[in-house]
């Protein structure tokens, strides 16, 4: 059963200068998402960087929680080795998924300078 779907839009030109901030990334960004960022270089950082965001952001919504309740670094947006991207959890964020029951469904894309992400929350 669907429980929420949420979609966001993040430019990526607002992502190249606030990447160099160690204490935004440290507060936005979970360790594996910074890591993931360090190995990119330029425009790819800051293209990964925005739709991190967007992801973090559309989870948000499908939850129903608006920008309350997780730290946004406890939201990650991460690839697989085929370059899937998908979301990773831990601290509160992780336990409502379990006390939910929920499996995250996520999409990235980038166009035009924005990044976009949809999540899809089920249930069961």
């Amino acid at each position: 059963m669907i429980f929420g779907i949420g979609i966001d839009n993040a430019a990526v030109d607002r992502f190249a200068e606030k990447i160099a901030h160690e204490s935004f990334c440290a507060r936005v960004y979970g360790p594996a998402e910074r890591a993931m960022l360090a190995g990119r270089g330029g425009r790819r950082a800051a293209e990964g960087a925005a739709g991190c965001f967007a992801a973090k952001e559309a989870f948000l919504k499908a939850a129903g929680r608006g920008l309350g309740g997780f730290a946004l670094a406890e939201i990650e947006a991460l690839r697989r080795e085929s370059d899937a991207p998908y979301l990773a959890f831990s601290g509160a964020a992780a336990d409502w998924m379990r006390e939910n029951r929920l499996t995250a469904h996520l999409s990235i894309t980038h166009d035009g300078g924005i990044a976009t992400a949809v999540v899809l929350l089920e249930q069961g």
